[in-house]
């Protein structure tokens, strides 16, 4: 019998995605490593592939279409992929031989990266309708088998939680990290909601009509996915994360001077070096020169990062992205500023790859440009730490009694309290503060 293509989560944080284009149609032959669809997420625009050979027996979501649930059917394909459709054999475990022998359909995006991520909750890509697994809350009673993803399971054992007393909030009912996160030995199931929501409900928001605001008064803006997602995630994260700044002011008139000098080097090649270019370099350094700033919390303990991974966010269309300069400590900065360019100008046309923009270990984001003075971001999960980068501008300073003038930074480290406590943002700052006003330091 046919078997259903799901769609598949490219990522962590996706929950539905646009499936822009079908590159098949019905009646179509496809052979594995076809790319068969381009699908919208939450951050970029992605091609998948099949990894079976079979027809296109049905397509069941035309391209263009909005929102579609993460595994939820788009197409049917039948073929090849009958033999294992049509003999199902029964769950052997989470991940486990008999489940990843169903899997076809479509393949994980390029890279390989974040969509094979237990913590999306993602379910096999294609399977038979019949056996995709009961939510919870259909396959409740004794025996029952219990949903969850291999790290929240991990997380439970930990805590000492019964899986059974706790409502799942991802695909399917699937219980996942939030979920156990949150929870307290001997929690009481809360009731589920119509549409499978978490244990605990959301605070709920008051529509512009029970805030006082006429209808006709405004003009409303539909959120994407995008900047849904920005939107729970800087929630929680502000929420749920012990954060507190750092605020010191820098003195880069010779930065300034040494990066004139730079790119008069580089002009022959192209390229040109910015100050957020020398911003992440010296980011960079100070993170191995203080690694107890490059951390991030878990459950199972403080992760100290073997290399510093800089994400530097990029205000797009919809909301704002992070992509991330691998290692930018082992990088030049000619290297630097031609990653960083070619990273922004991929990101704004959401066409970077999930290993290009999950993960980092530090980030970065400056509001210099655009004239701002201060200010203090929000922490990115994991990630321990985030510095607010402010505008350049001349100020009056004090220097051996006597006043002067100097182009002066203001910048703002905000630290999960967690795993960068204040001595640790302090000694941070200092080795930042070194790099930044002597950058010929970077380079010794």
């Amino acid at each position: 019998m046919p078997i259903d293509i799901l769609m598949p989560a490219l990522s962590p944080t996706m929950e539905e995605g646009t499936l822009a284009k079908w590159y098949v149609k019905k009646g179509d032959v496809v052979k594995s490593g076809d790319v068969i669809a381009e699908i919208e997420t939450d951050k970029a625009t992605m091609e998948v592939e099949a990894v079976d050979e079979g027809t296109i027996e049905d397509i069941l979501v035309p391209e263009g279409t909005e929102n579609v649930k993460v595994n939820s059917p788009i197409a049917k394909l039948s073929g090849e992929g009958e033999g294992a459709a049509s003999s199902p054999s029964p769950l052997a475990g989470e991940g486990g031989p008999a489940e990843q022998g169903r899997m076809r359909g479509l393949s994980e995006p390029s890279g390989k990266a974040a969509a094979a991520s237990a913590e999306a909750g993602a379910q096999p890509l294609i399977r038979p309708a019949s056996d995709r697994p009961p939510s919870p809350a259909r396959g409740e009673g004794q025996g029952a088998r219990i949903f969850a993803s291999p790290l929240a399971r991990r997380i439970a054992a930990q805590k000492n939680l019964d899986l059974s007393a706790l409502q799942g909030s991802g695909p399917h009912g699937r219980i996942i990290k939030r979920d156990v996160e949150g929870a307290t030995p001997g929690a009481a199931k809360a009731p589920a909601s119509a549409g499978g929501g978490a244990a605990t409900p959301p605070r709920q928001v008051q529509s512009l009509a029970q805030m006082g605001i006429p209808d006709g008064s405004y003009d409303l803006v539909p959120l994407d996915g995008m900047r849904k997602t920005v939107a729970r995630r800087l929630t929680e994260s502000f929420r749920d994360v012990p954060h507190f700044p750092l605020t010191i002011d820098l003195e880069i008139d010779a930065l300034l001077a040494g990066r004139a000098r730079i790119n008069a080097m580089l002009e022959s090649q192209g390229v040109k070096v910015s100050v957020n270019d020398l911003v992440i370099k010296a980011c960079a350094i100070a993170l191995k020169q203080v690694p107890e700033a490059n951390a991030s919390y878990s459950p199972e303990g403080v992760a100290l990062h073997h290399h510093a991974d800089i994400a530097m966010a990029v205000a797009i269309d919809g909301g704002l992205i992070t992509p991330i300069i691998r290692a930018a400590e082992t990088k030049g900065l000619a290297q630097i500023a031609t990653e960083a360019k070619d990273l922004a100008a991929r990101a704004r046309t959401r066409k970077l790859k999930p290993e290009e923009f999950q993960g980092g270990t530090f980030s970065v984001s400056n509001l210099g440009m655009f004239g701002i003075k201060a200010f203090s971001s929000i922490l990115n999960e994991p990630q321990g730490a985030i510095l607010s980068v402010g505008a350049g501008e001349q100020r009056p300073v004090v220097k051996n009694g006597q006043l002067a003038i100097a182009t002066v930074m203001t910048v703002t480290l905000t630290c999960d309290h967690r795993v960068v406590d204040g001595a640790i943002g302090a000694r941070w700052l200092q080795a930042f503060k070194v790099l930044i006003e002597d950058p010929i330091t970077m380079i010794v």
